[in-house]
């Protein structure tokens, strides 16, 4: 009775439609696995041998990455634009006038003047010297040599020469004295020369090489200079 209850269980199993057909074909040897011949692929795409693949003539090969090290690279600076910068106005106290000791050869009353150092000496009695601060010819326009004092003016006018003007047009032909001249509060005239020692409305230049051959001085040092020397006085520029 039991096996007669399997057998017709079977039978019912083998009329389903698909059913025997599969329970059949587990028993048929499957066809062989092919696979792709570029085994660099994916592995999926290896077990699609049916699939039209193209044509690659030459394989690409793929460079490694080096790695860059951000701290080895050395940045380059970029260029600041240099700015000029202003001409102090400033007087260097350097320059204030102070008496010292002079043992040299030349008699009191005489005018020395160091364009190197740039000082001027009033050699005085009792081996001393009244020291100036004074501005000296600028680079192209140094001189020396040895002058006397031939005219002395309070608030002098100035008369740029023809070369001078030359040099820069828009100068005046002529100033009259005053605060804006130049020439300043007081000026010496040496010899037949165009150089004189004179006052200056710009006393930061006082230290410098910045005249067209002339000694300039603070108003105040050239107006108490004048007060101590006269006409006939001896000036030795070195």
């Amino acid at each position: 009775m039991r096996n007669l209850i399997l057998s017709a269980a079977l039978a019912a199993v083998a009329a389903i439609p698909g059913v025997a057909h599969a329970a059949s074909d587990r028993y048929v040897p499957r066809p062989p696995v092919l696979l792709s011949p570029d085994l660099s692929e994916p592995w999926l795409l290896q077990y699609a041998p049916g699939k039209k693949r193209p044509v690659i003539s030459q394989r690409t090969v793929r460079q490694p990455v080096v790695p860059v090290m951000v701290s080895s690279i050395t940045p380059v600076p970029i260029p600041q634009q240099r700015v000029a910068k202003p001409a102090s106005r400033q007087f260097d106290p350097a320059f204030l006038p102070a008496v010292i000791a002079y043992n040299g050869p030349e008699r009191p009353g005489t005018i020395i003047i160091d364009t190197n150092a740039r000082y001027l000496y009033l050699v005085e009695p009792g081996g001393q010297a009244r020291r100036y601060g004074v501005g000296v010819g600028k680079p192209g326009f140094e001189w020396a040599g040895e002058h006397r004092i031939t005219r002395k003016a309070e608030w002098p006018g100035w008369t740029p020469p023809p070369e001078m003007r030359k040099r820069r047009p828009g100068l005046p032909v002529h100033m009259e004295g005053g605060p804006n001249n130049p020439l300043g509060a007081r000026a010496m005239y040496l010899g037949s020369t165009l150089y004189r020692i004179h006052g200056s409305n710009e006393p930061w230049s006082i230290g410098k090489a910045v005249s067209s051959g002339c000694i300039r001085m603070r108003n105040e040092d050239v107006t108490d200079l004048y007060e101590r020397v006269g006409v006939g006085t001896r000036v030795i520029v070195m």
